[in-house]
């Protein structure tokens, strides 16, 4: 079964972004908006409990984080994904690098840049029309986040909730 890592942003901070995916996201109905702090990957449902187990583990040692978003910025280009650009924080970074660690020790497919996707798949004139718009708005967002997801994928492609850990306790 696919499983990922993520965390959920404040109701305020999802429906913001989703007032671009619902236009510009074909995932929009597939999962909320998120930031995904370990790509998606394989387990079996053996050996989920032992990843579930370390995951209890990190979140005791790890302390709520801030998530800062600052801007909007794209991915172009290597493709044409606009998003809503996280600060990269000391606390998100760590965070992030714990979910490559222990059971789940593999090497991340990309370099962390930390964001909310609002759009993808869109074509070049698309995405240039809708991140010009999207620069000249203000972006900036601050809130804690107490908590980060696993989630696994469902067989229509949507996400759901396996479990949920809280930070620092």
């Amino acid at each position: 079964m696919k499983y990922g890592i993520v965390l959920f942003p404040s109701k305020k901070l999802q429906d913001i972004a989703n007032s671009y995916r619902k236009r510009y996201d074909p995932n929009y109905a597939l999962i909320p908006p998120h930031l995904t702090l370990r790509t998606p990957f394989e387990s079996s449902e053996e050996d989920i409990g032992k990843v579930v187990a370390h995951l209890r583990e990190l979140s005791k040692e790890l302390k709520p984080i801030r998530l800062k978003i600052t801007k909007f910025s794209s991915f172009a280009p290597v493709n044409n994904v606009i998003y809503m650009k996280a600060e990269p924080t000391a606390e998100l970074t760590e965070l992030h690098e714990k979910m490559y660690s222990g059971v789940l020790e593999d090497k991340p497919e990309y370099a962390f840049v930390p964001h909310v996707t609002i759009a993808q798949n869109l074509s070049d004139d698309e995405h240039s029309d809708v991140l010009g718009t999207l620069k000249m708005r203000d972006a900036t967002h601050e809130e804690i986040i107490d908590r980060f997801h696993l989630l696994y994928q469902l067989d229509n492609g949507s996400w759901t909730v396996y479990e949920t850990f809280i930070l620092g306790v």
